[in-house]
């Protein structure tokens, strides 16, 4: 098994949620930074982030960093990456896609057929050959350069992660999946914590809950790049599976609900739900949010809710978030997680948060408003209490 540099890019506000995750699939050295988290780990690490790292965009295999502010630098340095560890003779390999940020190179697409020229160079002295069909296995490149530092990296997922494989319709403005898995995270919400989504739209907040409750790995129904990647050894993607399979709790007993007023919505989220092997555990149903109601004591409502980033829907959104603020208000035991660009929603909402976190949704940046509400009794205390009733 060999060893590698790995980069899990994250949404801004995200690194230390995956950089957790990281640690919990038994990766302990990592390193966050804006944007992403490295570490070192083998094939079965590839394999593992993919299948499982829920807030994570994409997995990259690090081939190389270097300082670079010409052109003829950018070409001699990535041709002198060790492209043929990696990449076979029959590979496809596009440089897919390039950034560059407060640099001296900032042409893409110069970065991208410069990169794109150094790669076959190197690969041409290796299997002694001026010309590649590519037609095998895609190995996508990706560069990114940062203050004149170049990180040249190769896509080890294909689609971005947040592309489960359960989402057919959607919504006007849906969240995606890593992001809506990240706010149930920061939640500490459990499988045994009643939970409700007011405005659900399409599902992704209840659906991604329900994966965690069920320890449904996200990455089981779609397939990756690097799954006919030559260095990962045969049987390995298809072991790891297995065992993401046999690792879902089939008896989680969880109580989701998710509304929403647009009926069109709602049977979407259900289709959803049930491509994601998890409707049993959620109930959808067209509802208002002001009808917000619940004969649970405790839980936690998650939601994104309209931003209005219109100028003309700003007074709406303020007089919802006002509304939201009352409804709220009755479950007065339960947490509050909202989601939204708004600076005002305190005030409108009628309350301070008990924290403020910055995220970003898309490019939109958003503040995830979190309401504590007090902490539920211990459930031995609970039966203690029951016991000694029955006794009396």
């Amino acid at each position: 098994m060999g060893k590698y540099e790995i980069i899990a890019t994250a949404a801004f506000g995200l690194e230390s949620v995956v950089a957790d995750e990281i640690k919990a699939l038994g990766y302990d050295k990592v390193t966050v930074e804006n944007g992403k988290v490295t570490f070192t780990g083998d094939e079965a690490a590839i394999c593992k982030c993919n299948l499982w790292l829920r807030c994570a965009d994409r997995v990259y295999l690090k081939m190389g960093s270097f300082r670079a502010t010409t052109f003829e630098q950018l070409f001699q340095q990535t041709k002198a990456l060790p492209w043929s560890d990696i990449i076979p003779e029959d590979a496809e390999f596009p440089v897919a896609d390039a950034k560059s940020v407060n640099s001296k190179l900032f042409s893409l697409s110069d970065i991208q057929a410069i990169t794109k020229k150094a790669t076959v160079e190197s690969l041409k002295q290796t299997y002694n050959k001026e010309w590649f069909a590519e037609t095998g296995a895609k190995y996508p490149i990706h560069v990114s350069i940062l203050k004149d530092v170049v990180t040249v990296s190769i896509d080890t997922s294909g689609a971005g992660l947040h592309k489960r494989g359960y989402r057919e319709g959607f919504g006007e403005a849906p969240i995606k999946e890593t992001l809506a898995a990240g706010l149930i995270i920061i939640s500490k919400w459990k499988s045994d914590i009643a939970l409700i989504d007011p405005f659900c739209g399409s599902g992704t907040i209840p659906i991604e809950a329900a994966m965690i409750g069920a320890n449904i790995a996200p990455g089981l129904s779609r397939s990756f790049a690097s799954e006919k990647w030559d260095m990962i050894p045969d049987g390995m993607w298809k072991k790891l599976k297995k065992e993401a399979y046999e690792a879902i709790d089939h008896d989680a007993q969880m109580s989701i609900e998710g509304y929403d007023i647009d009926g069109r919505l709602v049977k979407s989220a259900m289709q959803n739900a049930e491509n994601a092997g998890v409707d049993e555990h959620i109930h959808f149903q067209s509802r208002p949010m002001q009808e917000l109601s619940s004969s649970k004591k405790y839980g936690k409502i998650i939601c994104n809710p309209p931003y209005g980033e219109r100028m003309s829907e700003r007074e709406s959104v303020l007089r919802l978030y006002e509304e939201m603020g009352k409804a709220f208000g009755k479950l007065d035991t339960w947490s509050y997680y909202v989601i939204t660009s708004s600076e005002d929603f305190e005030r409108s909402f009628g309350k301070k948060a008990s924290k403020n976190r910055k995220l970003y949704n898309g490019r939109i940046k958003c503040y995830y408003y979190q309401y504590f509400g007090p902490r539920p009794p211990r459930k031995k205390s609970i039966e203690t209490e029951s016991n000694a009733e029955s006794a009396e």
